[in-house]
C-alpha cells in the first residue's frame, strides 16, 4: 500500500518528467527512480508498466499541444509512427528472450555520440529545412525501427535519440524535431505499454494519477519549448543527454559490479 508522504513525491516526479519529456525526453530520469524508491517492494516490471502508462498519456498530451502549432510532415511522420509501433512490439517481445545487461554498456557511449555530434556542429537544428525524397525517408523510417525496437527492449533516451536523427538526417530544427520525436514516441510508449497491459504488470491507478500530472507537466513543458523556440530545446537537450549519460553510466557501472 502507498502511503500519502510515497504517493505525493511520485506525483511531484511524475510532474517534473512531464516538463522534461515534453521538451526533449528523458522524463524517466525523475519518474522511474521516485517509483523505485516508494514501492521497494513492487515487481520491478509492475513499477516500468505503471511508469509507461503516466509517460504515455503525458507525451500524447505534449504532442497532440505540438501538432496544434507545429505543421509536421505526416506523409514522413505517420508511416513512421507504424514503423515505430511494430519496432516497440518487437524490441518488448526480445526482451522477454535476451538479457538486457548486454545491451546497456553501451547506452551511455551512444548517448555521448549524440552529445559529441550535437556540440560540434553548432549550426544543426538552428534552423528549419526538411529533407525531401524518398531515399531521405527512407533513411529516417529505417532509424525509427531501430529506435523503436530499442525502446520496446530498454528505452533510456528513446525521445533523444529520435530528436538526434530528425535533426542530422532530415535537418529539422531542435523545436520541430521536438514535436516530430513526441509524436513518434507516442507510438513507441503505446506499444510498451500494451505488453505492460496484456502481462498484468501496471498498478492502472497510481498510473493514472500520475499521468494526470505528466500531463500537467507536459503542458508547462510544451509552452517553455514553443515560447523559447529552437535555441532553448537545444540547451535543454543537450542537459538531459548529459543526466542521461551520467545516469546510464551509473547503471552500467552497478549491473557490472553487482550483477
Amino acid at each position: 500500500m502507498i502511503l500519502a508522504p510515497q504517493l505525493t513525491g511520485v506525483v511531484i516526479a511524475a510532474f517534473c518528467a512531464g516538463i522534461v519529456d515534453a521538451m526533449v525526453g528523458g522524463g524517466g530520469l525523475l519518474q522511474v527512480p521516485a517509483l523505485f524508491a516508494a514501492l521497494p517492494s513492487v515487481p520491478p516490471a509492475v513499477l516500468l508498466g505503471t511508469s509507461k502508462l503516466a509517460g504515455a498519456l503525458g507525451t500524447s498530451s505534449a504532442a497532440w499541444r505540438y501538432c496544434r502549432r507545429i505543421s509536421l510532415p505526416w506523409g514522413l511522420i505517420g508511416p513512421g509512427c507504424a514503423i515505430g509501433l511494430v519496432g516497440g512490439l518487437c524490441g518488448a517481445a526480445l526482451a522477454t528472450r535476451a538479457p538486457v545487461a548486454v545491451f546497456r554498456p553501451l547506452v551511455p557511449v551512444l548517448l555521448a555520440l549524440v552529445l559529441i555530434g550535437t556540440l560540434t556542429l553548432r549550426n544543426a537544428g538552428a534552423t528549419h529545412a526538411p529533407a525531401t525524397g524518398r531515399r531521405s525517408a527512407m533513411i529516417a523510417h529505417g532509424w525509427i525501427a531501430i529506435i523503436g525496437v530499442y525502446d520496446g527492449f530498454f528505452g533510456p533516451g528513446t525521445g533523444s535519440f529520435f530528436m538526434f536523427m530528425l535533426v542530422r538526417t532530415q535537418s529539422f530544427d531542435f523545436l520541430n524535431a521536438s514535436a516530430a520525436a513526441r509524436v513518434l514516441n507516442v507510438s513507441t510508449n503505446v506499444a510498451a505499454l500494451g505488453w505492460f497491459v496484456a502481462h498484468g504488470d501496471i498498478l492502472p491507478g497510481l498510473g493514472l494519477a500520475m499521468g494526470a500530472a505528466n500531463m500537467a507537466g507536459s503542458l508547462l513543458g510544451t509552452r517553455i519549448a514553443l515560447r523559447g523556440g529552437s535555441a532553448v530545446v537545444r540547451r535543454v537537450f543537450i542537459l538531459v543527454v548529459c543526466a542521461l549519460i551520467i545516469r546510464t553510466s551509473r547503471d552500467a557501472w552497478m549491473a557490472l559490479h553487482h550483477p
